[in-house]
């Protein structure tokens, strides 16, 4: 008999018990004595009944809040991506009465963190995605989540000891290695190479970015050690004209510079300008599929990106809190994002929606 015809009544003949003691044990309420429990348990095993967890979620009715704690971001950025994912997955489930509430909080800002995180814990959300700001505040936060039994999934830096219940990002070391492997197809024989940063007090916007800088710098001490790579660094928070200035004094005095690496969604800042300066000798390569990255590697000042699906990771992170805690099933914990080479020749075949 197949598992979508299988009634509670032909349960509780074969098992010869009530229907209301098949209906107990099927949703796991109390009052059942361990022989009817087992008769049960037996009669469903014989039967091969698989429930149908989506119909029971649906007729239990109950109403799930989850919120998405992420950075402030512009519209054409690689947060923006993450935001459009999450809000489609809910989209998609809204017909098990999930809400979706995002928080924002300034890169950099610590108070800024704890006011988001702790307008999240004051709603008591039934679960919760957050990119992680420093360690140590982002622990102060995680921990009230787990004493509140609230599951978290953590987006972009894998922090492992904070025991969420899922990651999403790429292997940013590997990225970095295989950026610096591909670059080194094309450009093994130059001197030096620019890296082009945006830090803030010294520092990149995210673990991920410095962990990418990590594994591009091994690969090339290893294999090109001869090679100079020379920071520049566009401040955060400044103009577009500031950034002009930069990288006109960089190039005029650097003109033996033909290849660039970046590991953040802005290297547009650097596409644009080579565009606008009709320098066409400079190849860069930096990450994520943006509106504006896509356009300068459609007009050929940017010659790759890497991609990491940042739609995707927002959509897989709802679908993962709906399938943990709505239809209590397990998940995978950790879930790296394919690491993918977009050119000029195949990125109108790319699909950030591709879930």
């Amino acid at each position: 008999m197949a598992t979508d015809k299988i009634r509670i009544k032909d349960i509780a003949e074969r098992a010869g018990v009530s229907v209301g003691t098949v209906d107990r044990v099927l949703h796991e309420r109390p009052n059942v004595s361990k022989s009817a429990r087992e008769k049960v348990e037996k009669a469903l095993a014989e039967m091969d009944y698989q429930p149908n967890v989506y119909a029971s979620a649906l007729a239990y009715n109950k109403d799930y809040t989850f919120y998405c704690i992420i950075p402030l971001h512009d519209s054409e950025a690689y947060w923006d991506e993450i935001e459009q994912g999450v809000k489609a997955a809910t989209a998609r489930r809204r017909d098990f009465h999930i809400s979706l509430k995002m928080l924002y909080y300034e890169r950099f800002n610590g108070p800024s963190f704890i006011k988001a995180t702790k307008e999240c814990l004051e709603q008591n959300p039934d679960g919760v995605i957050v990119v992680p700001a420093k360690l140590e505040i982002t622990r102060v936060f995680t921990d009230q989540l787990a004493d509140k039994n609230i599951p978290f999934i953590l987006l972009d830096s894998y922090l492992p000891d904070l025991k969420p219940l899922a990651f999403f990002g790429q292997d940013s070391f590997q990225s970095g290695y295989f950026a610096a492997r591909m670059m080194m197809l094309i450009a093994s024989k130059e001197k030096e190479i620019m890296m082009m940063k945006q830090l803030k007090d010294g520092h990149v916007g995210s673990k991920q970015q410095s962990n990418r800088e990590t594994g591009f710098r091994h690969y090339m001490r290893d294999h090109f050690p001869e090679i100079k790579i020379t920071d520049v660094n566009l401040p955060l928070g400044e103009s577009k004209a500031h950034f002009d200035k930069i990288l006109e004094e960089f190039f005029s005095t650097h003109p033996h510079i033909h290849h660039c690496i970046t590991f953040n969604s802005k290297a547009h800042l650097v596409g644009e300008f080579l565009l606008r300066t009709n320098r066409r000798n400079v190849q860069i390569m930096g990450y994520d599929m943006v509106p504006k990255n896509a356009e300068c590697v459609r007009q050929g000042s940017i010659s790759f990106l890497i991609a990491q699906h940042a739609y995707m990771q927002g959509y897989q992170c709802i679908e993962t809190l709906f399938q943990a805690i709505v239809l209590k099933k397990e998940v995978t914990p950790v879930n790296y994002m394919p690491i993918e080479l977009l050119t000029k020749e195949n990125i109108e075949f790319y699909r950030r929606d591709n879930v």
